[in-house]
């Protein structure tokens, strides 16, 4: 296979996955036939099955033999910047975000600080802690630990600025990268107080380091949700995988 034909029917395997999860054909409904593709988008039915079958790897696409494909339930793939950012996540669902900065000072990075961050033991860092909101309802603890020049950024934002991350961005800080940890963690003492909850009681905890474009870490943030408000689902695949954060149905 050529590297031309390689890329067309990667190219119609997009198009299609692009209207299979904008909603073209509705779940559960089925593709037009290979013929019918074929035609309308000016390839061989030899690159429409290449295509299919990419799809159908991906979980996108069904098929029974004797049967056009049949379009699978597809959850939400979130971007990029909706899990990087809580008040992009919130808003993409018709949330009303809030936060509120708590506490804020400059100390010496601990030994994992130092190493999410990539820094010397010891090097100055921003250390932040904020409330987050929905509808005004406490959800979610966040602790957020910055390098020096972005944590100046940070300092001088107003205590009640709603998305640190897209003030940052609006002053050059790009986000192009996270890694994101999901595990339970015990509520201690400031949880307990700050989203009514029982001390030790359980919490969603989701961890965080995004670096820029360069790959140079920008901030590690440890999260905690309280129990019952949000979500975390994983969708995969042979040829991909998705998170996704949403609002919890409990």
């Amino acid at each position: 296979m050529n590297r031309q034909k390689a890329a067309r029917y990667r190219e119609l395997a997009a198009a299609l996955r692009e209207d299979v999860q904008s909603g073209v054909y509705g779940e559960g409904g089925r593709l037009p036939s290979e013929e019918a593709l074929a035609a309308s988008h000016g390839v061989s039915r030899g690159t429409v099955r290449q295509a299919l079958a990419l799809l159908r790897a991906e979980g996108v696409v069904t098929s029974r033999r004797g049967t056009r494909r049949v379009v699978l339930e597809q959850p939400r793939v979130q971007s990029f910047a909706e899990l990087s950012s809580f008040t992009r996540w919130a808003r993409s669902l018709g949330e009303e975000p809030g936060g509120s900065v708590l506490d804020l000072h400059w100390r010496a990075a601990d030994a994992i600080e130092a190493d999410r961050l990539r820094l010397a033991p010891g090097t100055r860092v921003l250390w932040v802690l904020r409330l987050r909101t929905l509808g005004g309802e406490p959800v979610m603890v966040e602790r957020t630990v910055y390098p020096e020049p972005v944590g100046a950024l940070v300092a001088a934002m107003p205590a009640d600025t709603v998305s640190v991350t897209e003030l940052l961005e609006a002053r050059g800080v790009v986000l192009a990268d996270a890694d994101h940890t999901v595990d339970l963690a015990l509520a201690d003492a400031d949880d307990a107080r700050l989203l009514d909850c029982a001390p030790a009681a359980p919490l969603l905890r989701e961890r965080r380091r995004t670096s820029d474009p360069t790959g140079l870490p920008v901030e590690w943030s440890e999260d905690r949700y309280r129990a019952g408000t949000v979500a975390f689902t994983v969708h995969n695949s042979l040829a991909t995988t998705a998170l996704a954060r949403t609002r919890s149905e409990g």
